[in-house]
């Protein structure tokens, strides 16, 4: 029985533009029932995935747009029994990277074919942020959209880079976060932040913090490996602490980060675990790509094989 496919477009994407629409879905057609939809809005998302309870949804964008997917499934109760397709066409492609997905589309879609449901971990915001690696109650709203993390979330200089590359995307595309990572490093001073892994607090508040990162996939930034060995099924996220706040620090740390080095320096501590709090000064996200505000606080717990993405057999 041919699979049955929802392809969930994203015109807003990086790397969406109609030849190259039409060619996935070309591959898609030639071995699945497909339906094609696209999200202009919230409600063009729920309602394709109301409309076609039976289809697998596959996203034709980045990890923005798979971000959005997921939160919405997860809020449907559907996460579970619906295995998500992506197609990298966004930006960065992170998670696609981590999961050894071909950043060609069509070739991507020949993987959506023939792949096969891999079981991933996923971070979900904590509403009491105790850091004991219990589930929050759900009450407080923390499981919609801004409340999961697929690949990676980074508070700190790295939110403030991407705030920096966002208008310069559509001229300079990949080479725009090296851009907004130059700038934000030349500006940013570094915060004072209390970070606790699994109850332990590793980080006191009395040192600043150049950045904290929490990676269940590697990469961020299209390629940028924040945390290098991380594995996005194996039931931990990798944290990372930078207290390279000096200009000369920032400099070398900026280098290093980009040739995934960085854990090598002495100013850089690393930590695993499931349940992840970071508190102090109002100090900005990125998660998944997207932008978050400034908060005084933030707190994640992780999720083991919550969903499941077609996908290469891990290597």
């Amino acid at each position: 029985m041919a699979r049955r496919l929802l392809a969930l477009g994203n015109p807003a994407a990086g790397g969406d533009d109609e030849r190259t629409r039409q060619a996935v879905l070309d591959v898609l057609a030639g071995g699945a029932d497909v339906v094609s939809r696209t999200m202009e809005g919230p409600q063009d998302l729920e309602r394709a995935l109301a409309e076609h309870p039976g289809h697998d949804p596959v996203v034709l964008g980045g990890d923005g747009t798979l971000h959005r997917v997921v939160a919405a499934l997860l809020a449907r109760g559907e996460l579970e029994h619906r295995p998500v397709g992506l197609i990298p066409m966004g930006t960065g492609n992170d998670l696609a990277r981590t999961l050894g997905i071909p950043l060609e589309p069509a070739e991507a879609a020949r993987i959506v074919l023939r792949g096969t449901a891999r079981p991933l971990d996923l971070l979900v915001a904590d509403g009491d942020g105790d850091g004991d690696g219990r589930d929050g109650d759900g009450d407080d709203g923390d499981d919609g959209e801004d409340g999961i993390v697929l690949n990676a979330v980074h508070v700190g200089v790295g939110a403030v880079a991407s705030q920096q590359a966002t208008p310069l995307k559509p001229f300079l595309r990949r080479a725009a976060y090296a851009a907004g990572a130059l700038i934000a490093g030349v500006r940013s001073k570094g915060w004072r932040l209390r970070v606790r892994v699994d109850g332990e607090q590793v980080a006191d508040g009395r040192r600043r913090v150049l950045m904290v990162g929490v990676g269940n996939g590697v990469s961020i930034g299209g390629g940028t490996p924040l945390a290098p060995g991380a594995r996005p099924d194996d039931g931990l996220a990798d944290v990372v602490v930078s207290y390279a706040v000096s200009p000369w620090a920032r400099l070398a740390y900026g280098v290093l980060l980009r040739l995934g080095r960085h854990p090598e320096r002495h100013d850089v501590a690393t930590f695993r675990g499931r349940a992840i709090v970071v508190e102090g000064e109002p100090v900005p996200a990125n998660a998944d790509g997207e932008l978050r505000p400034p908060a005084p606080r933030r707190a994640w717990t992780l999720r083991p094989a919550a969903w499941s993405v077609i996908a290469p057999p891990p290597e």
